[in-house]
């Protein structure tokens, strides 16, 4: 069925891609939350176990719930492959460990999600993989840091938390003549305003978590790529270390994505205009937004995005007790280090999500005491922006 949606809408991808059902012919797709299957012989068993028959083996290698939303993530995509994760985070691991060796190159940008920059800047060196990180915005700087040991490069577009974007295009073109893998972390724009794989880049990874379920419900994560890279390189390191999505996750995943167009556009519609009110209130010292033109990268954000983002990153005028003091003034936007979910959601990077990166690199990358991120919700939008601007008022 899969196949027959190529050419359909993203709305009829994501209600109907990779449907199966059951003998019982269910309107929503079953949970199969068993951990093992049975085989009609031993020569089934054998034969399944040697890959010369298709079906299930044991659902930390796949599980028919989760192949449905792997399907569809690749439908949403335009990916050949992919592999659920249990997380957002097993999902980078996945990608970056799957593929690496001692004596290996990676570039990434330093603006990432700390538990991201952990992996990159802590773990991969004690493997011998050596790590340049650089000022993802600047071309020359990628051009001097990719050489001929560089196996991988990732990024997020728009970046965490200070929405900060990268020429995926240009940077892919540049990886691609020493035959490195671009990783693409997409969760910020999500696959509704850009598709990393028709700019140019290799492998594209998501917290399921995010937008994807919306709701705040479950954990899970995903990588797409083309198929010899995800069966030959990633599968084997999926299926030896486990780290598999369940699949009552997979089936919550699915019922998110069956909505994701709809919220998303909705959500970036809202942040238009929240961002708009934060630049001309009182007690705000600046807004950064994809979707403006005051953005640093407006430009380039126009060229690679559909639309802006569900993310608006603020500062408030003043340091970090003028700042607390603004969310403790909140009544409906909750604090939290989450995002993409149908409420608004509000985090301080530095003490939060960004706490474990180190003061001076925090102070490189514009992430403030006074910096907020916000994430947008599917509240009425002058009920946010209401909030927003009593707070700031005192």
């Amino acid at each position: 069925m899969t196949k027959d949606l190529k050419d359909k809408g993203l709305a009829t991808q994501a209600i109907r891609g990779g449907l199966v059902r059951s003998g019982f012919k269910e309107t929503s797709e079953a949970i199969f939350l068993n951990s093992g299957f049975v085989y009609d012989s031993a020569e089934e068993a054998a034969g399944r176990f040697l890959g010369e028959n298709d079906g299930y083996i044991y659902s930390r290698y796949a599980n028919p719930t989760t192949s449905v939303f792997e399907e569809r993530m690749c439908l949403l995509e335009g990916a050949e492959a992919s592999r659920a994760t249990s997380s957002g985070m097993a999902a980078v691991n996945l990608a970056l460990m799957s593929q690496l060796a001692a004596g290996d190159h990676v570039v990434a940008p330093k603006a990432l999600f700390g538990s991201c920059l952990y992996i990159i800047e802590q773990i991969l060196p004690r493997f011998g993989v050596g790590v340049t990180l650089i000022d993802g915005t600047d071309l020359d700087q990628w051009k001097e840091a990719i050489n001929s040991k560089t196996k991988a490069i990732f990024l997020e577009s728009p970046s965490n938390p200070t929405l900060e974007i990268v020429d995926i295009a240009a940077v892919s073109e540049m990886a691609h003549k020493v035959g490195a893998r671009v990783i693409v972390d997409n969760v910020f724009a999500t696959t509704i305003h850009q598709k990393p794989l028709e700019l140019g880049a290799d492998v594209v990874i998501y917290s399921a978590t995010k937008h994807i379920d919306g709701q705040g419900r479950c954990l899970g994560g995903i990588v797409l790529s083309d198929e010899e890279f995800i069966e030959e390189v990633v599968a084997p390191y999926h299926k030896h270390t486990g780290p598999s999505l369940s699949p009552f996750n997979a089936w919550t995943l699915l019922k998110g994505l069956e909505t994701l167009e709809l919220r998303v556009n909705k959500q970036t519609e809202t942040a238009g205009k929240i961002a708009d009110a934060l630049a001309d209130a009182a007690g705000v010292a600046r807004v950064i937004y994809p979707g403006r033109d005051d953005h640093p990268q407006a430009a380039l954000a126009k060229q690679q995005m559909k639309g802006g983002s569900t993310l608006v990153a603020f500062e408030i005028a003043g340091g970090q007790a003028e700042t607390f003091a603004f969310l403790n003034r909140l009544e409906l936007i909750d604090i939290s280090n989450n995002l993409g979910d149908s409420k608004s959601l509000i985090t301080h990077p530095t003490t939060t999500t960004h706490s474990s990166v180190s003061d001076e690199l925090k102070a490189e990358l514009g992430i403030n005491e006074n910096l907020l991120r916000l994430s947008v919700g599917l509240e009425t939008t002058d009920d946010l922006i209401d909030d927003l601007v009593s707070a700031l008022r005192g």
